[in-house]
């Protein structure tokens, strides 16, 4: 089970709201909308977007990487370096 089992409805409510952040982008680009006011909602999407993926790092440390922990330390080592090389990620988008 995906450690983000329990707060799902919560992730697919927002990134329901993000898509329609999206769309709205692309309403300000055929409006030709000035473009600092379109930048500032790019930046507004890619917050709420980093919002929703620290929120699922937290919870697959919490979960995830928790239940390998106590599974062996190997398994929870292993899973510590695919925490580290995703949240890298993260950091440089």
């Amino acid at each position: 089970m995906a450690g983000y089992s329990y707060s799902k409805d919560d992730y697919s409510a927002r990134l329901r709201r993000i898509e329609g952040q999206v769309r709205g982008l692309q309403r300000m680009i055929d409006e030709d909308t000035y473009c600092i006011d379109v930048l500032t909602q790019i930046s507004s999407v890619t917050k709420a977007l980093q919002s929703v993926g620290m929120g699922l790092v937290d919870e697959h440390l919490r979960h995830c990487v928790k239940e390998a922990a106590v599974e062996s330390d190997d398994a929870g080592n292993a899973m510590i370096d695919e925490a580290t090389a995703a949240i890298a990620r993260l950091l440089r988008s």
